[in-house]
């Protein structure tokens, strides 16, 4: 990627947080309260999760992290405020509003949790809980851990090809996806490269010509960036 190899590109992450040893409603910020969940010593949870019956449609294994403050009541992107205290979870493919099982491999803790954002974009990660879902399954002390994602219930758009696009980064400054923006425009002048303030940073996106999965790998598989932060995720925007 060209300019990429002049000067060092900052991009902000969302980075797990180390582990914890008190109660973050008792730090600075005055979190909301934590909705109990099973499992931690807490009570019971204050809705008990459905019974999706045992068909997997399917599984997937890799590295998740958890987030929250100060991504609450931050607007995810199914266009709703992201709760950190509901039991859900950012996915960069599933389709929204999938529901899907997650199990720690570890510590064989598990939770239902429902798709409602995009993400991580970090290397290595396939999943980011929200707080309470990460506390459910035993990931938020850790921060990150190996767990198995089995899809429990799919939306009725699962069946389809959906809409595709490419992820190149979230930047922490404006100046810095600005100017990867006009790079990815001149490389790719049949598609439409938009940036905007995204949760995490100003994010910088390819929206192909033809949004469909094959055309966004393609797009995808052509983005070599040097910065190691500014990697080219396949994202589904539906």
């Amino acid at each position: 990627m060209t300019g990429c190899h002049h000067k060092k590109v900052r991009v902000a992450r969302r980075t797990s947080p180390p582990p914890v040893t008190r109660d973050p409603r008792t730090s600075a910020g005055n979190y909301p309260p934590v909705r109990p969940v099973p499992g931690l010593g807490t009570g019971q949870s204050q809705e008990p999760q459905p019974d999706y019956g045992d068909k997997v449609y399917s599984t997937e294994v890799g590295m998740s992290s958890w987030y929250g403050p100060p991504y609450h009541n931050r607007n995810a992107a199914n266009g709703l405020p992201y709760d950190q205290n509901a039991m859900t979870a950012a996915h960069r493919t599933l389709p929204m509003g999938t529901v899907v099982r997650v199990t720690n491999l570890q510590t064989n803790q598990s939770a239902v949790v429902k798709i409602t954002d995009r993400g991580p974009f970090v290397q290595g990660r396939v999943l980011d809980l929200s707080m309470a879902a990460a506390k459910a399954t035993g990931v938020y002390r850790a921060g990150v851990a190996k767990v198995r994602i089995d899809v429990l219930q799919q939306t009725a758009n699962a069946a389809v090809s959906g809409k595709w696009c490419v992820q190149v980064g979230a930047f922490t400054e404006e100046k810095n996806s600005l100017k990867l923006k006009d790079q990815m425009q001149r490389r790719y002048h049949t598609a439409k490269v938009i940036e905007f303030p995204g949760p995490t940073g100003h994010w910088v996106r390819i929206n192909p010509a033809v949004m469909d999965k094959a055309h966004a790998t393609e797009v995808a598989d052509g983005i070599h960036p040097n910065e190691p932060n500014a990697q080219a995720y396949l994202v589904r925007l539906d």
